[in-house]
């Protein structure tokens, strides 16, 4: 079969191997992988600071990052950012919209699809009676996707002149061509705290845990290995909590300077390979930008701080810069080229975003 093939399956796969390696309790199904396409994050600032963001947040991806972000925007922002990881096998899309409704409110909008596309299906160019490819194969095979989706609503309110609080409904879709689907809901909730020279902020992802049931196509799966498949699969997402800390402070009339550290703590009961307390891990990033006259900006970060008995501890790091024209800002990141990651492919992260309208007071 095709790689391609195969790395779709993966995509399905996963969640199985992760309910056989960790058995559920009685009465409530296994802790699995649900949403880990969403893991990566989105905008290439962010993801140039290592997403190193929760506490200072303050554009249209904060409705990923932190919904209570989306208080610090003052006029309407649409942006766009696509990557390709694993070497171009496996495509990301994000596209979000963000309105101020009030000085005191802001709504947004954000989508997300992450696929692997044009995957080859040879099954049915075998000829069952020899196991051998038909005559006219070519014509017996069909193409589909292994695709992810997700959809963000958010809102923000400012509490106070310190505090912002805001939440993300979100719906996601999996889907595997006509072979298996799930659907699956939850709720993001986060704060933002302004002390003057420190932000803090907290995030709880997936805060009322999210349930996926999968439909399988068991035809499929009686043609691959001829065996009984299961014809569905409850799988459940636990909360991860998202701490941060960030400083930002001048360093002369035209430069700013932005450090920032996060924590990640995930009660997902999959504690290989990261640090952790039993069944909570917890994964840490920081980062910083530095801003020239607010046109130019280069960031960089760490993230994804891994150890294990044969590698040792490792960490992801990664680097971005971007430029500001005006209502326009275009972003570019590089990441997954340290460590394990830098084997399974780099990741090239170019986003665009635009401010229309007129800015709102505050």
């Amino acid at each position: 079969m095709p790689t391609r093939f195969w790395l779709a399956l993966l995509l399905f796969a996963a969640p199985a191997a992760a309910q056989d390696a960790e058995p559920a309790a009685p009465d409530e199904p296994g802790v699995r992988y649900g949403a880990e396409f969403l893991a990566t994050g989105v905008g290439a600032r962010a993801l140039g600071m290592g997403g190193a963001v929760v506490a200072h947040v303050g554009d249209v991806t904060a409705g990923y990052w932190n919904p209570a972000g989306l208080d610090g925007l003052r006029q309407t922002e649409g942006a766009y950012m696509h990557a390709e990881r694993f070497d171009g096998a496996v495509s990301f899309d994000y596209a979000a919209v963000a309105v101020p409704l009030s000085d005191r409110s802001t709504v947004a909008v954000t989508l997300v699809r992450s696929a692997v596309d044009d995957i080859a299906n040879t099954l049915d160019a075998l000829d069952p009676a020899t196991g051998l490819p038909r005559p006219d194969a070519a014509d017996y095979i069909t193409y589909f996707s292994a695709a992810d989706h997700a959809l963000f609503l958010s809102y923000a309110r400012r509490v106070s002149d310190a505090l912002s609080v805001g939440a993300s409904a979100k719906v996601v879709q999996r889907g595997i061509g006509d072979f298996a689907s799930a659907w699956g809901y939850s709720l993001d909730v986060g704060a933002q705290l302004d002390l003057g020279g420190v932000a803090l902020g907290i995030a709880v992802q997936d805060a009322t845990t999210m349930n996926q049931v999968w439909s399988i196509d068991e035809a499929l799966f009686e043609q691959l290995e001829g065996d009984e498949r299961p014809l569905g699969l409850d799988t459940r997402v636990r909360p991860v909590l998202r701490l941060g800390a960030a400083s930002a402070r001048s360093l002369g009339a035209d430069v700013a300077l932005t450090l920032a550290a996060d924590l990640d703590v995930a009660f997902d009961g999959f504690a290989a390979n990261a640090l952790n307390t039993g069944d909570v891990s917890y994964h840490p990033r920081v980062g910083g930008e530095v801003v020239y006259r607010d046109v130019l900006a280069f960031r960089a970060g760490l993230s994804d701080l891994t150890t294990n008995e044969d590698y040792g501890t490792q960490v992801t790091p990664s680097v971005g810069a971007g430029v500001r024209l005006g209502a326009l800002s275009v972003d570019y990141g590089f990441g997954d080229f340290g460590g394990l990651t830098g084997e399974l492919g780099q990741s090239h992260r170019v986003s665009v975003a635009y401010r229309f309208g007129e800015p709102r007071g505050r």
